[in-house]
């Protein structure tokens, strides 16, 4: 599935209704942790290529089918620009700068390569609906828990 992206800040909104509306046909619900996750992985990479490069831009997104209960999410960003992307270091009150810091914090995998005269951004998230050990089931902003009969707990940070 992709979504060709215009230049334009309002882009980055099209891009997490799109991404939504594609994830009620993959099992994934809106309200899971992944969901969550992704959609904001969604926004920053998007974000990035609007801002960054102020070219057109091509939104990629692999889901697992319905019946897949462990599988890996791949998100990818493709511009037209052969800048690298640079983490770059935000401080106090800055109100942009952390976007690849949030991507390397949320993605169980990230990267890019050059691709033509452009680049590729990607980033994957490990849905499992069991994790074996605390933390090991991705797309959860807090640590996982073993819960109560079998059930995962999530905290709250």
């Amino acid at each position: 599935m992709q979504l060709e992206i215009r230049p334009d800040p309002a882009e980055v909104g099209r891009a997490r209704r799109w991404a939504r509306s594609r994830l009620a046909g993959s099992g994934i619900e809106a309200d899971e942790p992944l969901a969550e996750t992704l959609i904001l992985l969604v926004s920053e990479l998007v974000t990035n290529a609007v801002v960054h490069t102020g070219s057109p831009a091509v939104l990629r997104l692999s889901l697992p089918g319905a019946e897949a209960e462990e599988s890996t999410v791949r998100l990818e960003v493709a511009d037209g620009s052969s800048r690298a992307p640079v983490p770059r270091c935000a401080e106090g009150d800055d109100t942009n700068g952390r976007g690849l810091a949030l991507v390397d914090g949320l993605a169980d995998r990230w990267g890019w390569t050059a691709e033509g005269t452009g680049k590729r951004i990607w980033c994957e998230l490990d849905r499992c609906a069991r994790p074996a050990q605390p933390g090991a089931c991705a797309g959860t902003a807090a640590p996982v828990y073993e819960g109560y009969e079998g059930y995962a707990a999530y905290e709250a940070v």
